[in-house]
C-alpha cells in the first residue's frame, strides 16, 4: 500500500493525539511530519534511518532529518502491535521558500523504506502522513 497524505487528520487521528502534537510547532522554519500507522491483523516493525530526506521537486535542495520522536532510529526497531494505531514525529531542516511540491524519501540499502511523493506544501509546514499497512 502506498503511503497517503492525510488531508483532514481529525477524521483519522484521535483528538487526544492531535492535542499532544501541538507541542511541535514550526518556530524556526523546520518541517514537521507526523507519521501515522494503523496495523491490521499482523504486528509491524518500523524504524527511521538518518538518511531520510525531503526533496524539493523544483530544485536540488534536500532537507535533512534533524530529530525524530516515538520511533526508533536505525538499527533499532519499534514494534507496532496488531490492531493498534501509532503516531511518530519527524523534524526536518527548512524547505526553500520557493518550494511548492516535495517528496519524503528514506534512502536505504534495502526495500520498503518510507517514500511519499508529491507532497503539496502548506503554509504551516506541518504534515500528517498515513503509513498504514492495511
Amino acid at each position: 500500500m502506498t503511503p497517503a497524505i492525510i488531508e483532514k487528520p481529525k477524521t483519522i487521528i484521535s483528538a487526544d493525539t492531535l492535542k499532544s502534537l501541538e507541542n511541535y510547532t514550526s518556530t524556526e522554519g523546520q518541517v514537521i511530519v507526523h507519521g501515522y500507522c494503523k496495523t491490521g491483523v499482523s504486528d509491524m516493525y518500523i524504524r527511521i534511518w538518518p538518511t531520510t530526506y525531503l526533496y524539493d521537486q523544483h530544485s536540488d535542495h534536500r532537507c535533512d532529518l534533524l530529530y525524530f520522536e516515538k520511533i526508533s532510529g536505525f538499527p533499532s526497531w519499534t514494534l507496532v502491535p496488531a490492531h493498534t494505531e501509532f503516531v511518530f514525529t519527524l523534524i526536518f531542516s527548512p524547505l526553500p521558500k520557493s518550494c511548492i511540491l516535495f517528496d519524503l524519501k528514506e534512502v536505504i540499502p534495502q526495500s520498503n523504506g518510507f517514500s511519499v511523493p508529491n507532497i503539496l506544501r502548506n503554509l504551516s509546514d506541518v504534515y500528517y502522513l498515513d503509513f498504514s499497512t492495511e
